[in-house]
């Protein structure tokens, strides 16, 4: 299975929870793509921590790989400057430059760092994806107040994608995405441009991309931003590194395992 995440060093306590969670549900090898790049005021995850990572990989199955790649040339030649400062880092739209990366392969499933596995990946990966250049599922709050078709809920989350990088060169998707980020700032750029410019996509059940609360048929739990009304309207993030919060306000134990072993390992990746 082909894996990509982005981000600065500090998706590291992150990719580290969340790589383990695959390696634990899987029997098959794991080919993971991190891509990041230098940028000033930011700090690129060093080779060192990539290395350490796949080392401890291999420890699980010896066909894992973990692979950085410098996305610094990609974002340069085409800086969404409209959208450079936003309420995320400028590393959450490294995943709109996959295009441009010629080592990744035609079919790769794109993971926030904060999904976490609690079933074999392969359920959502093994969909077969020749006709759709994004396999996913709908935003949970977004679903309710954007739309992208006045039938259906459509507009999907962008923290788990199973891409069809061929596809997407083809259609010029992730080049017309670009574009917009460049001369429009938006909320959330690259979700919104996805969902705009997406003609080819294939909507999938949430257990592939759990937003809210785990059940016993979820796949990937995804720890995005939530929000709260009670006592007073406010957002809620908590992340699966943030384990005192993930237990004593989530209630989440579902992955104590995992955390265990991050808690063990983590200082010799970072």
């Amino acid at each position: 299975m082909n894996i990509l995440y982005c981000g600065d060093k500090n998706i590291i306590d992150g990719l580290i929870i969340s790589t383990l969670s695959l390696a634990k549900h899987t029997s098959r090898p794991l080919n993971i793509y991190v891509m990041t790049m230098r940028l000033r005021g930011y700090k690129d995850i060093p080779e060192s921590a990539i290395k350490n990572l796949e080392k401890i990989l291999k420890t699980k199955d010896e066909r894992h790989s973990v692979k950085l790649i410098d996305a610094t040339e990609a974002f340069n030649a085409d800086v969404p400057k409209a959208n450079i400062k936003t309420f995320f880092t400028p590393y959450c739209l490294l995943r709109l430059y996959a295009d441009k990366v010629k080592e990744l392969p035609k079919k790769i499933l794109y993971l926030d760092s904060d999904v976490v596995a609690l079933k074999d990946p392969y359920e959502l990966y093994k969909i077969n994806n020749d006709d759709y250049e994004l396999v996913g599922a709908v935003d949970y709050y977004g679903q309710h107040w954007i739309r992208t078709s006045i039938f259906q809920k459509t507009y999907m989350n962008s923290g788990v994608l199973l891409l069809n990088l061929d596809l997407i060169r083809k259609t010029g998707l992730f080049w017309r995405t670009r574009r917009r980020i460049a001369r429009t700032k938006m909320l959330l750029p690259d979700q919104t441009s996805l969902n705009i410019y997406s003609r080819k996509k294939k909507i999938v059940d949430r257990k592939f991309n759990e937003q809210k609360r785990e059940t016993d048929e979820t796949v990937f739990r995804h720890f995005s931003t939530t929000f709260r009304f009670w006592p007073i309207f406010h957002t809620q993030k908590i992340k699966p590194w943030n384990i005192d919060k993930l237990h004593s306000v989530l209630k989440c134990h579902a992955f104590d395992d995992v955390l265990d072993e991050y808690l063990k390992v983590k200082g010799r990746v970072k």
